[in-house]
């Protein structure tokens, strides 16, 4: 049982009520998992930090405005996102070459999927295969990464992902796919990360 002062809903009242000890709690409680899904969005240490420190500046702005709906860490994960997307968007990280939003995306992805191996990452060491995903992460529209990052990385469920993202479970599934196939797809075209040295 948990006593009171470790209580999530006691903890956001007092929060709300300006106590620095119960803010303190909850950043520190909440960091680690910023911290990350913000890593794995920006692909850089020193823009996760700044994502991680600008979501809990507005964690403390607004903390008033939180209603309880969710958990507190659903939506510091929304508060993250959307600072990590503002981020993403007006550094013009995402390289668009490839339109993931082409209505003929799966038809045209497809056969080379086909011939993708079962497990790529048993092809290669460990620090390869992490090396390899990190660079087609880059190249996947940023709509589609946050869910590849909260399902598959942070591993987020599917409902949760669509409360932090505020879109419908069918959207998440759909995206998801997409960002799987797109993923596997650009890792088997960079032959260099799926070549066994």
């Amino acid at each position: 049982m948990k006593t009171p002062e470790y209580d999530e809903t006691h903890l956001v009242e007092k929060a709300k009520a300006g106590d620095e000890w119960a803010i303190a709690s909850i950043v520190e409680q909440q960091s680690h998992h910023i911290y990350n899904l913000a890593l794995r969005l920006m692909q850089n240490q020193e823009d996760a930090e700044d994502v991680l420190q600008e979501t809990f500046l507005i964690f403390i702005d607004k903390i008033q405005t939180f209603k309880g709906a969710s958990s507190i860490g659903t939506w510091l994960y929304r508060i993250g996102t959307n600072v990590a997307l503002g981020k993403l968007r007006a550094k013009d990280y995402i390289d668009r070459d490839i339109s993931i939003h082409d209505p003929g995306f799966e038809s045209l992805k497809g056969y080379e999927i086909r011939n993708w191996p079962d497990h790529p990452e048993n092809e290669l060491d460990p620090e390869s295969f992490h090396s390899c995903l990190k660079k087609a992460l880059k190249e996947l529209s940023e709509d589609y990464r946050i869910v590849f990052v909260l399902r598959d990385l942070e591993g987020v469920s599917t409902n949760k992902t669509a409360e932090i993202l505020n879109i419908s479970v069918s959207n998440v599934k759909v995206r998801l796919m997409r960002a799987r196939l797109f993923l596997r797809d650009q890792l088997a075209k960079k032959l260099k990360c799926v070549e066994k040295n």
